[in-house]
């Protein structure tokens, strides 16, 4: 009989070579490109990881206890991992989000984990999830704030699992670039930290949406990127050279900010799905259409390079990565279906559409 609980489950994906889908120039150039499948997490997505440290943290530390509410603001992700955690452990759970028709998957998931949600004002955006949760969680002295983007139990798990996972991975083959979106920058902070202590000459590169560069000093414009880009530099990224200026270049073992657009990151994702068969959200879009615009440059030639898929596109078919496709099903699957027995065996062939 297994021990094994739901919540020893998270960890330890699998990393995949990929191949048909690389571009002429990374072919000629010989690189190697693995993708860590973080979407095998039990909750979809490379947050459980932070949800389970960070509530099991809370609870070693005392500030998390039996019959208190943990809530947290997120764009998503980290909202399902704490409430599939929550309703693993028992505890009450607030998930707060904007109102946006994205985010219908994440809502009606985390609703189904047992957690409330909260939806705020769009155009108020991350500071308005920010002060609205703290001021929640303010009122009630039993509500417990996770704090994603200031809890070092955040990247603190990225340095002892995803790291070490991605090491042992690779099969003796040093990790060159490591290639990874910017949410909370707890993974770049904490698995960048280990694969440049194990490769000192390993590049971490940091993927912001082409309309939110903020980490290079650029303003925040509206982007369709879920997961990265929330418009403001992120603590842990800023920890790492308090005293820089954003602007082009390295930051502290972060190696370079390169960017996707929205568009770019619908494409580069549509093509995993469809070459690979690795099915990814948009943010995994733009990370491996970054680490194309790696692969091909000189100094790539016979190298290795490692992207962090963060999640199953599965989750977005709210969200224009699935806008072609609906559209078709719609057509293919009419409301109410066609009950005729006159009109032959075949009513669709989607090839023809």
């Amino acid at each position: 009989m297994t021990d094994i609980t739901l919540i020893d489950t998270i960890g330890k994906t699998p990393l995949v070579r990929v191949n048909r889908v690389l571009t002429a120039e990374a072919k000629a150039n010989d690189v190697r490109v693995l993708v860590k499948l973080e979407m095998q997490n039990p909750g979809g997505s490379v947050k459980d990881r932070i949800a389970k440290n960070m509530i099991e943290d809370a609870e070693r530390r005392g500030t998390l206890q039996p019959g208190m509410t943990v809530v947290e603001y997120t764009s998503g992700n980290t909202g399902i991992g704490l409430a599939m955690l929550c309703a693993a452990k028992g505890y009450k759970c607030i998930i707060v989000m904007p109102q946006l028709p994205p985010f219908e998957e994440r809502y009606i998931v985390c609703r189904m984990f047992g957690a409330d949600v909260h939806l705020t004002a769009p155009a108020m955006g991350m500071p308005g999830l920010k002060t609205y949760t703290e001021d929640l969680v303010e009122k009630n002295k039993d509500y417990f704030l996770v704090n994603q983007f200031y809890n070092e139990a955040n990247p603190s798990i990225h340095y002892t699992t995803t790291g070490p996972e991605i090491w042992e991975q690779s099969v003796g083959e040093k990790v060159d670039f490591f290639v990874t979106g910017v949410g909370t920058g707890g993974t770049a902070t904490g698995t960048g930290k280990y694969l440049c202590e194990k490769n000192p000459n390993c590049k971490v590169v940091c993927v912001e949406p082409t309309e939110s560069r903020v980490h290079l000093g650029a303003a925040h414009t509206p982007h369709t990127i879920l997961g990265i880009g929330a418009g403001i530099p992120t603590h842990f990224l800023t920890q790492l050279a308090p005293d820089q200026p954003y602007a082009e270049g390295s930051r502290g073992h972060v190696s370079e900010f390169l960017s996707a657009s929205s568009s770019e990151s619908i494409e580069w994702a549509t093509k995993l799905a469809q070459m690979e068969g690795i099915m990814v959200g948009p943010s995994s879009g733009a990370t491996f259409k970054v680490a194309m615009d790696l692969a091909g440059r000189p100094e790539a030639k016979g190298k290795t390079i490692v992207v962090i898929a963060a999640s199953h596109g599965i989750r977005y078919t709210a969200h224009p990565l699935w806008k072609n496709m609906k559209e078709e099903a719609k057509s293919a699957l009419p409301q109410p279906p066609n009950m005729s027995k006159e009109e032959g065996v075949l009513f669709w062939d989607s090839s023809k559409a």
